[in-house]
C-alpha cells in the first residue's frame, strides 16, 4: 500500500512527527535469543488478554498480529486515567500512560509465557529505561500490565529468570503492575505497520522485528496478520 497520507492521519499528524516518527538516529533494535519461561500460566480459558508496553505501539502491535493463536492486537494506552487517554495528551509524558497493546489470544494455541518470550526477544528492548530506540519519554517505557494474579506471577518469575541467566547485557527494567484499564488508541494508529509498510519509521524500526519473529519463532509465525479493522468489519 502507498505510504502514509496526511488525510489518513488527520489531526494526529503533528504529534506523530514529533513522537513515533522521531529522527532515526540509531540502528533498529536487534533481537535477542532467550530461553522460554520456566514457569508458564495454566488456564482452561478459551480466550485471554495480555497487555504489553514496549515503545511505540506500531511495532509491538505489528509483531503480535503475526503470532499464531493471537485473535486480536489493539494499540492503546494503559497506566493512566481514561480522560487522558488521547495521543496528543499521552505524548506529553505526564499522564502515566504507556503506549500499549492489548493482545487477545487463545491459550490453547499460544501460551502467555510464549507471548512474554516474544515480547522480550523481538518486540522491544527491555533494558531501556523510559525510552525505546529513537522514542524517549515515560510513555515509551517497558511495562507489563497483568490482567490477573497468575499473569503477574509468571511475568515476575520470567524477568527474574532472564536477569539471573544474564540473558541481556544490562538488567531488565520492565515493570509489572496490575491492569487498571486499557483504552484503545485512535483509529489511525490501528494496523499502522500493515497499512503503512513504506513509512520510514516502520521500515527502519519495525519491519526488522517482523523478520526477527519469523526467523526466531518460525512455528509461532503467521504470514497474514490478524487486523483490528477486519475484526471490526
Amino acid at each position: 500500500m502507498a505510504s502514509l497520507s496526511i488525510k489518513r492521519l488527520g489531526p494526529g499528524l503533528a504529534g506523530l512527527l514529533l513522537t513515533c516518527s522521531a529522527v532515526m538516529a540509531s540502528a533498529a533494535e536487534p533481537a535477542v535469543s532467550i530461553p522460554a519461561p520456566s514457569l508458564d500460566e495454566q488456564t482452561a480459558a478459551s480466550s485471554e488478554t495480555a497487555i504489553f508496553a514496549g515503545g511505540c505501539f506500531w511495532g509491538v502491535q505489528g509483531v503480535f498480529q503475526h503470532v499464531k493463536g493471537v485473535t486480536n492486537a489493539v494499540s492503546g494506552y494503559a497506566g493512566g486515567k481514561q480522560e487522558t487517554a488521547q495521543y496528543e495528551t499521552v505524548s506529553s509524558g505526564r499522564t502515566g500512560h504507556a503506549e500499549s497493546v492489548e493482545v487477545t489470544f487463545d491459550p490453547k494455541q499460544v501460551s502467555y509465557g510464549k507471548l512474554l518470550q516474544i515480547f522480550f526477544s523481538v518486540a522491544h528492548n527491555p533494558t531501556q529505561l523510559n525510552y525505546q530506540g529513537p522514542d524517549h519519554g515515560t510513555q515509551y517505557r517497558s511495562a507489563i500490565f497483568a490482567a490477573n494474579p497468575e499473569q503477574e506471577k509468571v511475568a515476575e518469575a520470567y524477568i527474574a529468570q532472564l536477569n539471573g541467566a544474564k540473558a541481556f547485557p544490562e538488567p531488565i527494567v520492565t515493570k509489572v503492575s496490575d491492569l487498571k484499564g486499557f483504552y484503545p488508541a485512535e483509529k489511525y494508529h490501528q494496523d499502522f505497520l500493515t497499512l503503512n509498510p513504506t513509512y520510514p519509521y516502520i521500515v527502519y524500526n519495525d519491519l526488522p522485528k517482523i523478520g526477527n519473529l519469523k526467523t526466531m519463532f518460525p512455528t509461532a509465525f503467521r504470514t497474514d496478520p490478524v487486523l483490528v479493522l477486519k475484526a471490526k468489519s
